[in-house]
C-alpha cells in the first residue's frame, strides 16, 4: 500500500482547521532535517532507479532533466541541492521522485525518502521570523513531529518561480488587464487586505496592486488579518472593498477566514477571493459553500483585479 494511499479529504480537513502532511527526507544523514508538502499536492512517490532522465540543454542548474510518467514528461528539480544538499552517485541512485501537482502544473521533486503523512491543525504551523529575513529563505513554516523532531514546511512557490518561472504569475500581464477597466470608487478609495503567508505570492500580489495604483495591506497569514478586523470600527469595516486569502496558511487556513467573516453579521457583505495553489473542485466548492464569493487559480492571480471588480459590481 503507498504512504499516500490513506488521506482524508482536503475539505473536511480545512472546515477544522486541519491540514495533512506528506513529511520525507532529502538525505540519508542522521542529522538530516524532515521536510514536509501539504498531501494534496503531491500524486504519487516513484524510485528513480525505474525512470530514464532525458537532459536539457542549457537549463537551470536544479532542472535535471524530464521522466517520462503515464505519458506525461515530467520536469525532475534537484530539491537537495536547492537546500544545499549534496548526493552521493550511490544516494541518487537510491532515491526517489515525489511527483507533484502545482496549480495544474506536473512536476517530480528528487527526495531521498517519505517518511509518513501526519494530520496538523493550522494553529501548531508556526512562521519564525528569522525564515523570513532575505529573498533566499526557502522555509515557509514549521511544526514539530510526535518525538520533537522539527519538521520544515517549505515555500515550494519561491521554488517553481526560481526553476519554472513560465509556470508561475505573470505580473507584467496584470497591467495590461486593467487597463480598460472601470474601477469601483471603493476599491479606488479603500484598501485590500490580503492574507498570504508565501513571500513569492506576497512579491507577486504587492506588484499586481502597484500596477493598477491600488491600495492593498499584505497579512502573513490568516489569524493576523482577523485580528487587525477586530481592531476596526464598524465604519472602517464597510470601507474594505475586498478580501483576498491564501488557503493554506500557519495559525489560520483561509477556509477558516472566509468562515470567520462570512459569518459575522458587520462583515459578511465584503466580497472575499480565495487565491490558491490548491485548485482541485473540492477547494472551489467548498469555498463557495463556506460563503466565498470568487477564486482564483495562483498562477491566474494577473486576473485578481478584474475579478475583484467583478465580484464588488455584483
Amino acid at each position: 500500500m503507498s504512504i499516500l494511499d490513506n488521506v482524508d479529504a482536503a475539505t473536511n480537513l480545512a472546515k477544522n482547521n486541519e491540514v495533512q502532511l506528506l513529511v520525507f527526507r532529502v538525505s540519508n544523514k542522521e542529522d538530516s532535517a524532515y521536510y514536509a508538502i501539504n498531501v494534496f499536492k503531491t500524486r504519487e512517490v516513484v524510485e528513480t532507479k525505474n525512470h530514464f532522465m532525458t537532459q536539457i540543454p542549457s537549463s537551470h542548474p536544479l532542472l535535471e532533466g524530464t521522466v517520462v510518467l503515464r505519458g506525461l514528461q515530467i520536469p525532475i528539480l534537484n530539491l537537495p541541492q536547492w537546500l544545499n544538499v549534496d548526493l552521493t552517485k550511490e544516494e541518487v541512485k537510491k532515491s526517489n521522485i515525489l511527483i507533484c501537482d502545482f496549480n495544474g502544473v506536473i512536476i517530480g521533486l528528487r527526495i531521498m525518502s517519505a517518511f509518513r503523512v501526519i494530520k496538523k491543525n493550522w494553529n501548531e504551523m508556526h512562521a519564525p521570523d528569522s525564515y523570513r529575513v532575505g529573498d533566499d529563505n526557502v522555509v515557509i513554516n514549521d511544526t514539530r513531529l510526535e518525538d520533537g523532531s522539527l519538521c520544515l514546511i517549505l515555500d515550494y512557490e519561491k521554488l517553481l518561480s526560481d526553476v519554472v518561472p513560465q509556470a508561475m504569475v505573470d505580473v507584467n500581464e496584470s497591467f495590461h488587464n486593467t487597463t480598460d477597466l472601470v474601477m469601483p470608487d471603493k476599491l479606488l478609495k479603500g484598501t485590500v487586505l490580503i492574507a498570504e503567508d508565501s513571500k513569492t505570492a506576497q512579491k507577486h500580489l504587492s506588484q499586481i496592486f502597484k500596477n493598477s495604483n491600488l491600495k492593498m495591506k499584505m497579512f502573513d497569514n490568516g489569524k493576523k488579518l482577523i485580528d487587525y478586523i477586530k481592531l476596526m470600527s464598524d465604519e472602517e469595516v464597510n470601507n474594505i472593498p475586498a478580501i483576498i486569502s491564501d488557503i493554506e496558511m500557519p495559525e489560520m487556513s483561509g477556509f477558516t477566514v472566509v468562515k470567520l467573516l462570512k459569518a459575522d453579521p458587520v462583515t459578511k457583505n465584503i466580497p472575499i477571493i480565495v487565491n490558491s495553489s490548491m485548485t482541485g473542485d473540492n477547494n472551489k466548492r467548498e469555498a463557495d459553500e463556506l460563503g466565498a464569493d470568487g477564486f482564483i487559480n495562483k498562477t491566474k492571480s494577473h486576473d485578481i483585479i478584474p475579478l475583484i471588480v467583478e465580484v464588488m459590481n455584483k
